[in-house]
């Protein structure tokens, strides 16, 4: 067995990301054009082979970070990242090089991010540099099965949400599935993170994800009388459906349009064919955690690996930091041309 950089366009990398139950659509080929060209990041994507089979890949990014120094992130701005694996010699294969490039591009910290369909056991085959290596638990992750029918989705929904749902149905909301509609999602979206205190990506980005995904990237908006209200981007990936960027208008809050939106996408992924609805990570303690919670949806815990070459204290990027809470107030107090102007000049620092 031998692991090399993955350079071209080879088809073989998907097509095992596909077939391994731990493979998520994070884990895709078409993400290292897409962060490289959005956001300056250099991919180094490692996969082990044996005899021309692939037996494991990595999908890693040098992410040059004026406010956090230099790292190896797999994967920035995924919810899943890490090793896949098809057997343990190749995911230790995988760490070691890991390790190696972290000292190599002599960078403040690695992360793996986590995977609830299998991740590989950091810790278990760290070769006796456990002490380098911190575990991160800030997340929790929620994904559910649903059924094929409306009726036994909706009655998976407790009662409450269900309400929710049907004041959106009452108030008249109407949902369209439309990547034609990218930028009035994207407004939507850039006045909603920004309520949060959070700075936004770039328009192209959002564009890049739709040239690159086409059909498996789509865009559902929500309107009132003629007017975006809500909306959101999903990934559909093998039998999942990940809702990724989303929000709403805050003035529109009494209509439910969140609940109405997430309903939509889960009749719609369902007539798909799709069988996992998987919610995204969230903090705890946060409005998206007791959202996602209310839905019925149970959160299970995501932990991320880092690894630090010489020890140093891994940076605390969370929103929750205490330290970041006076940014988070002034960004939300900004007008919204300024924050969709200086936003994609400081998010890619904080992958």
């Amino acid at each position: 067995m031998e692991w090399a950089i993955f350079q071209d366009q080879d088809p073989r990398w998907d097509e095992f990301v596909m077939a391994q139950p731990a493979g998520t659509f994070f884990h895709l080929s078409a993400w290292r054009e897409i962060l490289a060209s959005s956001f300056g990041y250099e991919p180094i994507y490692l996969w082990a082979q044996e005899s021309g089979c692939v037996r494991g890949v990595l999908p890693l990014f040098l992410v040059k970070s004026v406010l956090f120094g230099r790292s190896l992130v797999a994967m920035p701005f995924g919810v899943y990242g890490g090793i896949i694996a098809a057997d343990e010699h190749a995911g230790r294969m995988l760490l070691a090089q890991a390790i190696r490039l972290a000292g190599e591009h002599q960078v403040r910290f690695l992360e793996l991010r986590g995977n609830p369909y299998g991740a590989f056991d950091v810790p278990a085959h760290a070769n006796g540099s456990t002490s380098l290596w911190s575990r991160k638990d800030l997340y929790f992750t929620f994904v559910s099965e649903i059924d094929a029918t409306d009726e036994a989705n909706l009655a998976r929904i407790p009662r409450k949400q269900r309400r929710m749902v049907r004041q959106g149905e009452k108030h008249g909301l109407k949902a369209l599935f439309d990547n034609g509609r990218l930028k009035e999602f994207y407004d939507v979206y850039a006045e909603s993170v920004r309520n949060l205190g959070t700075p936004v990506f770039g328009y192209a980005y959002f564009q890049n994800l739709v040239d690159a995904f086409g059909d498996r990237c789509k865009v559902l908006v929500i309107e009132q009388e003629g007017k975006v209200i809500a909306g959101v981007m999903s990934f559909f990936y093998r039998d999942q459906v990940l809702p990724y960027y989303g929000g709403a208008l805050r003035e529109s809050m009494q209509l439910a349009p969140n609940d109405f939106m997430y309903w939509e996408l889960m009749r719609y992924a369902a007539a798909q064919g799709c069988k996992i609805f998987d919610f995204g990570r969230s903090k705890e303690g946060t409005g998206s955690f007791n959202f996602k919670r209310h839905w019925g949806f149970e959160p299970k815990p995501l932990p991320y690996w880092c690894y630090s070459p010489d020890g140093q204290r891994i940076p605390d990027t969370s929103p929750l930091n205490p330290k970041l809470q006076w940014a988070i107030r002034i960004w939300r107090g900004l007008p919204l041309p300024v924050t969709k102007s200086l936003g994609p000049h400081i998010v890619r620092h904080i992958p």
